[in-house]
């Protein structure tokens, strides 16, 4: 199954808001923090160019007010175009000013998540990893643990959203198997996630300037196609009439 990626940053989001759709901007109305309006605006704004080029739609303003990205009852996003479904599934992410989208283009279960390797405490450990999880983590050398956990706790997060539950379901229902933990690699590599209620989600996870990204989904997704957007709007002429 593919999945397409893709990533963007706060510099690429436009200060007007003339894209949104009509119930986003009534959405973004309602958001008091400048930094919840900033995650959610750029998050709109990846998941919009990611659905022009995956449903060959010109990027242009015109064509993006005309999809409307919705909160299911779960909190999942749930891609609309003219009122109706797009045919997608997709997962957002946002952290230190970047996005990620991940779609497919059917209807699947999938999660993706983006996380900084930082240093986290032994406390965090213990409140939110499952012995399996932690008794890798005390074997890997000291210099990747923080990439480690990172990458466990993005496979979770990741599977979480798969599920449709986010984190209202105890991290430790989830269990990470990244099989190969070697930080040394380029691109892709694969991992998979055992929900304790009977579901598996295969995915796959990759490290770059310090960004732990992950992607799960079932059925078992093949390694995500990155996806190249225009650097300018097209002129989209009648289609967007």
């Amino acid at each position: 199954m593919n999945v397409y990626w893709l990533e963007q940053t706060e510099a690429d989001v436009p200060i007007e808001n003339d894209w949104l759709s009509e119930n986003e901007a009534s959405s973004l109305n309602r958001l008091r923090f400048a930094k919840r309006r900033a995650d959610w605006r750029l998050g709109r704004w990846t998941a919009k160019h990611a659905l022009s080029v995956c449903l060959d739609l010109p990027a242009h303003p015109e064509i993006f007010k005309k999809m409307d990205i919705r909160p299911a009852q779960s909190g999942a996003p749930e891609a609309f175009f003219v009122n109706r479904p797009a045919g997608v599934t997709i997962s957002l992410s946002h952290r230190s000013g970047v996005a990620a989208c991940a779609v497919a283009l059917s209807d699947v279960e999938i999660g993706c998540d983006l996380e900084i390797v930082e240093p986290r405490s032994d406390a965090f450990v213990a409140d939110y990893f499952t012995s399996e999880e932690q008794a890798l983590v005390a074997r890997a050398p000291a210099s990747d643990r923080p990439r480690l956990l990172a990458l466990l706790w993005s496979g979770k997060e990741s599977a979480l959203k798969a599920l449709g539950t986010g984190l209202r379901l105890d991290t430790r229902f989830v269990v990470v198997d990244p099989f190969n933990a070697s930080f040394d690699l380029n691109g892709w590599s694969s991992l998979r996630v055992r929900y304790t209620g009977g579901a598996v989600f295969h995915g796959w996870w990759q490290l770059s300037n310090n960004m732990l990204r992950t992607v799960v989904a079932s059925p078992r997704p093949d390694s995500p196609i990155p996806l190249t957007i225009p650097a300018h709007f097209f002129d989209c002429a009648s289609q967007c009439a």
